[in-house]
């Protein structure tokens, strides 16, 4: 459910509609939670925003590539226990 705010003026359900079908073909990977439409005598400004992609850190250990510890076998997680950590400072 797309949240739509009209400016200055009134649309009909089916302009509403082709603006959202339009955001979703330009934007295909990304979620729009609401938008702006400002209507100023036949131009029109559509501002989409979209919702918070979830962000998962990947870090580079022990020479592999990971998210999160819990799939390192015991091995793995007493090497990283053991790196030296260094400061920038």
């Amino acid at each position: 459910m797309v949240n739509v705010n009209v400016i200055n003026g009134k649309l009909s359900q089916k302009e509403i509609n082709a603006y959202i079908r339009h955001g979703i073909e330009q934007y295909p990977n990304k979620c729009i939670e609401s938008m702006d439409i400002k209507l100023d005598g036949e131009y029109v400004d559509v501002e989409y925003h979209f919702s918070d992609v979830p962000f998962q850190r990947i870090r580079r250990i022990t020479g592999y590539l990971v998210g999160t510890l819990d799939r390192f076998n015991n091995a793995k997680r007493s090497e990283v226990e053991d790196r030296v950590k260094h400061n920038l400072s």
